[in-house]
């Protein structure tokens, strides 16, 4: 029986998913958690062969729960399970060591698919995702700077979007006010913006933040 623990920091996701995983043979629910830094403690607690992570949380965030995860437990599946459907973050996540990148409009069937991937070692991505990623490898039109930013970069663009003050982020990261702001210089300088509000548009128009999310 493969323990899974499911990460989502809202409620009736978190119970969506795991009321589909119950439809999956072979798997066995073992804790939630509702944030990136409750999943580093809960895979700590019960050390679960697979982990359904979210990315967008308060806090860390799911990119970087995976991360730390990943280094101290190497032999965990994690598999992201996200609204975020850009073609970048897919490719970001499984390089960074996620085993597959499935949206949260995926049913019991796809969750069985990723599951077994992911258990043979092989990488899963949604279908149709998998085809935006595809084209977007053959088509050079209009490609999204966004590409041109590092994994750390990029987290801190996200959080930025969302509405995060300086300080939070820094907690959340564990870096000083003076280190994110220069990462933010960078993030401009890259994107070819010059404030918040010209990033915020920049990530609505590529498709890396939800317009509903954006505060």
């Amino acid at each position: 029986m493969n323990r899974v623990l499911v990460v989502d920091d809202h409620d009736l996701i978190r119970q969506g998913i795991c009321q589909l995983l119950g439809e999956v043979p072979n798997v066995s629910v073992i804790g939630e958690a509702g944030s990136g830094e409750e999943a580093i403690a809960k895979v700590a607690e019960l050390l679960p062969d697979i982990v359904f992570m979210d990315l967008r949380m308060d806090g860390i965030g799911g990119a970087e729960a995976t991360r730390r995860i990943l280094v101290s437990h190497p032999e965990i599946k994690v598999i992201i399970v996200t609204a975020v459907a850009d073609d970048i973050h897919p490719a970001r996540m499984l390089k960074a060591g996620a085993s597959a990148y499935i949206t949260k409009k995926s049913g019991a069937s796809e969750i069985a698919a990723a599951l077994t991937e992911a258990l043979a070692g092989r990488s899963y991505v949604s279908p149709r995702l998998a085809q935006q990623m595809v084209m977007h490898g053959l088509q050079s039109l209009e490609e999204s700077p966004f590409a041109e930013l590092s994994q750390r970069e990029l987290q801190i663009a996200e959080m930025i979007t969302s509405g995060r003050r300086t300080s939070d982020i820094g907690e959340a990261l564990n870096i000083s006010p003076k280190t994110i702001s220069t990462y933010r210089y960078r993030i401009y300088q890259k994107l070819g913006v010059s404030n918040d509000v010209e990033l915020t548009l920049a990530a609505v128009k590529y498709n890396i933040v939800d317009p509903e999310d954006v505060l």
